[in-house]
């Protein structure tokens, strides 16, 4: 947890006062829901108070805020699409093996940290080990595909999953 000085939390309180409706409204705009759009904002002067950039708020603080705010918006809609793919994969199940609303939270936060995960690793590296995972193609085919030598893709298929395997810590 971040503990602010006094001159931080005065500023913080000041922007909060002076921005928090105008960033309200500004996210109700882009999402179209005002609960949604209000914990946005209120995530987003979170973050600001976390905010090493802080200090260095000249005349235009909204920049700063808006910058947040977007980088948070980003997230809530790669959130709600990978959500979206999920419940439209379950709608395809059997009533019986549907999971329990738990199990459903569980999983779509995992696939939200492997997404992460993989939009960290480079192009050939994610290309790689997507085309094993999801398309069953052997070393020498995805090798054969991307112009790459064999050592090449082991490597980078190799990289991939201990990066899924960190995740598991």
């Amino acid at each position: 947890m971040t503990v602010l000085d006094s001159t931080s939390a005065h500023t913080v309180q000041s922007l909060y006062v002076h921005h928090h409706g105008w960033l309200r409204g500004w996210l109700q705009r882009k999402l179209g829901d005002a609960c949604e759009a209000a914990d946005l904002a209120h995530d987003t002067f979170v973050r600001l108070m976390g905010s090493r950039r802080l200090g260095t708020l000249n005349d235009e603080p909204r920049a700063l805020i808006t910058h947040i705010a977007k980088g948070l918006l980003v997230d809530h809609w790669r959130r709600r699409q990978v959500q979206q793919a999920y419940l439209e994969t379950l709608a395809h199940l059997p009533e019986p093996q549907a999971p329990s609303p738990e199990t459903e939270l569980i999983v779509v936060e995992t696939l939200l940290r492997i997404d992460a995960m993989l939009r960290g690793l480079p192009a050939r590296t994610r290309q790689a080990f997507l085309m094993a995972q999801l398309d069953g193609l052997t070393l020498q085919q995805i090798a054969d595909q991307t112009g790459s030598t064999l050592i090449t893709v082991r490597r980078d298929i190799q990289r991939a999953l201990v990066g899924c395997m960190a995740l598991a810590d």
